[in-house]
């Protein structure tokens, strides 16, 4: 396969809970937006290139996301443990606290936040790790 693009996608019925979460909380930036699509409202987010995007959509008639498991992640490998602690603290002033993953790996050199839908983000870090 030859792909061009990779664009992570997820309903939300917490829009703007969910974009201040991602766009305050982590500082990702928004590369686009759209309302009133077929009904659908949505904001994406590149990572350093936007070849990676993340979306998050909601639907005026509503758009149930089934609860995740615990293990269900979205991993940012940050190399400085400095901006780690930075954007937790952050988060957590916002109203969402470090949570211990199902996986202790991810305890061993990162943070693990839920976002207002309860999918778990985690920031890695890999100072040292190439």
């Amino acid at each position: 396969m030859n792909a061009s693009q990779i664009r992570v996608a997820r309903p939300t019925d917490q829009l703007d809970r969910v974009i201040d979460f991602y766009e305050r909380g982590l500082e990702l930036k928004r590369i686009g937006e759209f309302q009133g699509h077929a009904g659908y409202d949505g904001v994406m987010y590149g990572l350093p290139d936007t070849s990676y995007h993340l979306e998050f959509t909601q639907h005026m008639d509503g758009s149930p996301c089934p609860a995740p498991t615990k293990d269900n992640l979205l991993v940012f490998y940050v190399r400085d443990q400095v901006e780690i602690r930075d954007v937790a603290a952050r988060l957590h002033k916002m109203g969402y606290p470090e949570v211990k993953p199902e996986n202790p790996y991810w305890e061993e050199q990162g943070i693990t936040i839920e976002d207002p839908d309860g999918w778990r983000v985690v920031l890695m870090n890999t100072e040292g790790l190439e």
